[in-house]
Protein backbone atom coordinates (compact mmCIF):
# COMPACT_ATOMS: atom_id res chain seq x y z
CA UNK A 1 0.00 0.00 0.00
CA UNK A 2 1.79 3.43 -0.99
CA UNK A 3 1.76 5.92 1.23
CA UNK A 4 -0.48 8.85 0.57
CA UNK A 5 -0.19 12.04 -0.90
CA UNK A 6 -1.69 15.34 -1.54
CA UNK A 7 -3.00 17.29 2.22
CA UNK A 8 -4.12 14.17 4.00
CA UNK A 9 -0.32 12.76 3.33
CA UNK A 10 1.57 12.40 6.87
CA UNK A 11 4.61 13.76 7.77
CA UNK A 12 7.68 11.93 8.01
CA UNK A 13 9.74 12.72 10.70
CA UNK A 14 12.92 11.42 12.55
CA UNK A 15 12.97 9.20 15.31
CA UNK A 16 15.45 7.19 16.97
CA UNK A 17 17.43 7.64 13.75
CA UNK A 18 14.86 6.60 11.52
CA UNK A 19 11.75 7.61 9.69
CA UNK A 20 8.52 7.90 11.32
CA UNK A 21 5.26 9.21 10.27
CA UNK A 22 2.67 11.77 11.92
CA UNK A 23 -0.75 11.63 10.43
CA UNK A 24 -2.94 14.67 11.60
CA UNK A 25 -6.46 14.94 11.69
CA UNK A 26 -8.68 18.17 9.94
CA UNK A 27 -10.71 18.70 13.15
CA UNK A 28 -9.27 19.34 16.53
CA UNK A 29 -7.41 16.07 17.69
CA UNK A 30 -8.63 14.39 20.64
CA UNK A 31 -6.30 12.17 21.49
CA UNK A 32 -3.05 9.99 20.04
CA UNK A 33 -2.26 7.09 18.93
CA UNK A 34 1.36 5.77 18.79
CA UNK A 35 1.61 2.43 16.27
CA UNK A 36 3.91 0.17 15.49
CA UNK A 37 4.66 -3.49 13.50
CA UNK A 38 5.79 -6.99 14.06
CA UNK A 39 9.07 -9.34 13.92
CA UNK A 40 8.56 -9.28 10.17
CA UNK A 41 7.29 -6.06 9.17
CA UNK A 42 7.88 -1.95 9.44
CA UNK A 43 5.37 0.79 9.77
CA UNK A 44 4.21 0.61 6.35
CA UNK A 45 2.50 -2.48 6.50
CA UNK A 46 -1.05 -2.31 4.56
CA UNK A 47 -2.52 -3.33 8.31
CA UNK A 48 -0.91 -0.29 10.44
CA UNK A 49 -2.00 2.18 7.23
CA UNK A 50 -5.15 1.81 7.47
CA UNK A 51 -5.52 1.67 11.34
CA UNK A 52 -3.33 4.97 11.07
CA UNK A 53 -6.16 6.36 8.23
CA UNK A 54 -9.25 5.46 9.93
CA UNK A 55 -7.80 6.22 13.63
CA UNK A 56 -7.17 9.86 11.86
CA UNK A 57 -10.46 10.60 9.83
CA UNK A 58 -11.94 10.04 13.76
CA UNK A 59 -10.01 13.05 14.93
CA UNK A 60 -6.99 11.12 16.27
CA UNK A 61 -3.48 12.29 15.81
CA UNK A 62 -1.17 8.79 14.99
CA UNK A 63 2.65 8.76 14.85
CA UNK A 64 2.93 5.46 12.59
CA UNK A 65 6.75 4.25 13.39
CA UNK A 66 9.54 1.34 13.43
CA UNK A 67 10.88 -0.03 16.00
CA UNK A 68 14.46 0.03 17.05
CA UNK A 69 15.40 -3.11 15.79
CA UNK A 70 14.11 -2.34 12.21
CA UNK A 71 15.70 0.84 11.99
CA UNK A 72 19.05 -1.01 12.76
CA UNK A 73 18.10 -3.52 10.08
CA UNK A 74 15.77 -3.52 6.65
CA UNK A 75 14.97 -7.22 7.09
CA UNK A 76 15.01 -10.17 9.19
CA UNK A 77 13.38 -10.59 13.21
CA UNK A 78 14.43 -8.87 15.81
CA UNK A 79 16.97 -10.49 18.68
CA UNK A 80 15.34 -11.02 22.04
CA UNK A 81 18.68 -9.97 23.96
CA UNK A 82 18.18 -6.76 22.56
CA UNK A 83 13.86 -6.62 23.10
CA UNK A 84 14.67 -3.85 25.45
CA UNK A 85 15.78 -1.45 22.72
CA UNK A 86 12.49 -1.33 21.12
CA UNK A 87 10.54 -1.09 24.83
CA UNK A 88 12.48 2.07 25.54
CA UNK A 89 11.53 3.06 21.42
CA UNK A 90 8.27 2.30 22.47
CA UNK A 91 8.01 4.84 25.33
CA UNK A 92 10.16 7.71 22.97
CA UNK A 93 7.46 7.31 20.53
CA UNK A 94 4.77 7.93 23.33
CA UNK A 95 6.67 11.15 24.70
CA UNK A 96 6.77 12.18 21.12
CA UNK A 97 3.39 11.88 20.14
CA UNK A 98 2.04 13.48 23.81
CA UNK A 99 3.99 16.76 22.73
CA UNK A 100 2.24 16.51 19.55
CA UNK A 101 -1.51 16.08 21.18
CA UNK A 102 -3.50 16.24 24.65
CA UNK A 103 -6.00 14.00 25.73
CA UNK A 104 -6.11 10.06 25.52
CA UNK A 105 -3.29 8.18 24.15
CA UNK A 106 -3.07 4.54 23.15
CA UNK A 107 -0.47 2.63 21.98
CA UNK A 108 -1.06 0.31 18.87
CA UNK A 109 1.32 -2.68 18.22
CA UNK A 110 0.95 -5.87 15.82
CA UNK A 111 2.18 -9.35 17.11
CA UNK A 112 5.72 -8.50 18.60
CA UNK A 113 5.60 -4.72 18.86
CA UNK A 114 2.55 -5.24 20.60
CA UNK A 115 3.82 -7.58 23.12
CA UNK A 116 6.40 -5.03 23.90
CA UNK A 117 4.48 -2.45 24.11
CA UNK A 118 2.22 -4.28 26.48
CA UNK A 119 5.77 -5.47 28.92
CA UNK A 120 6.86 -1.28 28.58
CA UNK A 121 3.04 -0.89 30.21
CA UNK A 122 3.80 -3.20 32.90
CA UNK A 123 7.35 -1.82 33.66
CA UNK A 124 5.94 1.94 33.15
CA UNK A 125 2.65 2.24 34.84
CA UNK A 126 1.04 5.21 33.61
CA UNK A 127 2.79 5.82 30.90
CA UNK A 128 0.07 5.23 28.24
CA UNK A 129 -3.52 5.49 28.70
CA UNK A 130 -4.79 2.13 26.91
CA UNK A 131 -3.41 -0.81 24.68
CA UNK A 132 -4.93 -1.96 20.88
CA UNK A 133 -2.72 -5.29 20.31
CA UNK A 134 -3.44 -6.94 17.08
CA UNK A 135 -2.61 -10.82 16.89
CA UNK A 136 -0.67 -10.68 20.34
CA UNK A 137 1.68 -13.64 20.05
CA UNK A 138 0.67 -15.33 22.95
CA UNK A 139 3.12 -18.22 22.31
CA UNK A 140 5.02 -19.73 19.48
CA UNK A 141 3.09 -21.69 17.25
CA UNK A 142 2.55 -25.02 18.44
CA UNK A 143 4.37 -24.25 21.71
CA UNK A 144 0.94 -23.05 23.95
CA UNK A 145 3.40 -24.40 27.00
CA UNK A 146 5.52 -21.63 26.57
CA UNK A 147 2.56 -18.31 27.28
CA UNK A 148 4.24 -15.17 27.37
CA UNK A 149 2.29 -14.00 30.48
CA UNK A 150 4.56 -12.99 32.64
CA UNK A 151 4.29 -9.55 32.98
CA UNK A 152 0.73 -9.80 32.51
CA UNK A 153 -0.27 -9.84 36.65
CA UNK A 154 1.38 -5.98 36.52
CA UNK A 155 -0.26 -4.74 33.77
CA UNK A 156 -2.64 -2.00 35.00
CA UNK A 157 -3.30 -0.06 31.16
CA UNK A 158 -6.77 -0.82 29.99
CA UNK A 159 -6.26 -3.46 27.19
CA UNK A 160 -7.75 -4.08 24.05
CA UNK A 161 -6.73 -7.39 21.79
CA UNK A 162 -7.81 -8.39 18.04
CA UNK A 163 -7.15 -12.01 17.61
CA UNK A 164 -7.92 -13.92 14.62
CA UNK A 165 -9.49 -17.04 15.42
CA UNK A 166 -7.02 -18.88 12.79
CA UNK A 167 -3.95 -17.02 14.59
CA UNK A 168 -1.55 -20.32 15.13
CA UNK A 169 0.09 -17.93 17.87
CA UNK A 170 -2.65 -18.58 20.21
CA UNK A 171 -6.57 -19.84 20.48
CA UNK A 172 -9.56 -17.64 21.59
CA UNK A 173 -10.02 -19.65 24.99
CA UNK A 174 -6.11 -19.66 25.82
CA UNK A 175 -5.78 -15.28 24.91
CA UNK A 176 -9.23 -15.19 27.35
CA UNK A 177 -7.49 -17.05 30.28
CA UNK A 178 -4.21 -14.89 29.81
CA UNK A 179 -6.70 -11.56 29.68
CA UNK A 180 -7.46 -12.91 32.87
CA UNK A 181 -4.53 -12.49 34.72
CA UNK A 182 -4.62 -8.55 33.82
CA UNK A 183 -5.88 -5.91 36.43
CA UNK A 184 -7.15 -4.10 34.22
CA UNK A 185 -10.15 -3.46 32.02
CA UNK A 186 -9.77 -5.69 28.71
CA UNK A 187 -11.75 -6.49 25.93
CA UNK A 188 -10.71 -9.49 23.35
CA UNK A 189 -12.44 -8.92 19.55
CA UNK A 190 -12.59 -12.09 17.71
CA UNK A 191 -12.39 -12.08 13.67
CA UNK A 192 -13.82 -15.31 12.20
CA UNK A 193 -11.30 -16.94 9.91
CA UNK A 194 -8.51 -14.43 10.22
CA UNK A 195 -5.02 -15.71 10.35
CA UNK A 196 -1.97 -13.70 11.92
CA UNK A 197 -1.98 -10.80 9.74
CA UNK A 198 -5.51 -10.29 10.07
CA UNK A 199 -5.96 -9.38 6.32
CA UNK A 200 -7.02 -5.91 6.86
CA UNK A 201 -8.88 -5.33 4.14
CA UNK A 202 -11.20 -8.56 4.25
CA UNK A 203 -12.03 -7.98 7.59
CA UNK A 204 -12.35 -4.04 8.00
CA UNK A 205 -9.71 -5.00 10.81
CA UNK A 206 -8.93 -1.23 10.70
CA UNK A 207 -12.16 0.36 11.81
CA UNK A 208 -12.69 -2.54 14.48
CA UNK A 209 -9.66 -1.40 16.40
CA UNK A 210 -11.17 1.46 17.02
CA UNK A 211 -14.81 0.72 17.88
CA UNK A 212 -13.58 -1.43 20.51
CA UNK A 213 -11.06 1.56 21.69
CA UNK A 214 -13.85 3.67 21.99
CA UNK A 215 -16.26 1.06 23.68
CA UNK A 216 -13.51 -0.04 26.00
CA UNK A 217 -11.95 2.97 26.52
CA UNK A 218 -15.00 5.76 26.52
CA UNK A 219 -15.67 4.04 29.97
CA UNK A 220 -12.71 2.40 31.95
CA UNK A 221 -12.94 3.37 35.39
CA UNK A 222 -9.40 3.72 37.12
CA UNK A 223 -9.16 3.90 41.18
CA UNK A 224 -12.60 5.74 41.03
CA UNK A 225 -12.39 8.12 38.50
CA UNK A 226 -14.02 7.75 35.25
CA UNK A 227 -11.61 8.47 32.41
CA UNK A 228 -12.47 10.69 29.59
CA UNK A 229 -14.27 9.41 26.73
CA UNK A 230 -12.65 9.25 23.70
CA UNK A 231 -15.47 10.92 21.91
CA UNK A 232 -16.27 13.23 24.61
CA UNK A 233 -18.72 15.80 22.53
CA UNK A 234 -17.41 18.82 24.88
CA UNK A 235 -13.89 18.88 23.44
Amino acid sequence: MPELEGPDAPAQIELGGGVAFLHTPSIPSRGGLALTHGAGGNCESVLLQRIASVWTAAGFTVLRFDLPFRVRKPKGPPHPSRSAEDRLGIASAIELLRAETSGFIAFGGHSYGGRQGSMMAAERPGVVDGLVLTSYPLHPPGKPEKARTQHLPELRTPTVVVHGTKDPFGTTDELSAALALVPAPTLLVDLDGAGHDLAAIKYDTAAKTLAAAVSLFGSVQSDGTVVVPLFDPSR
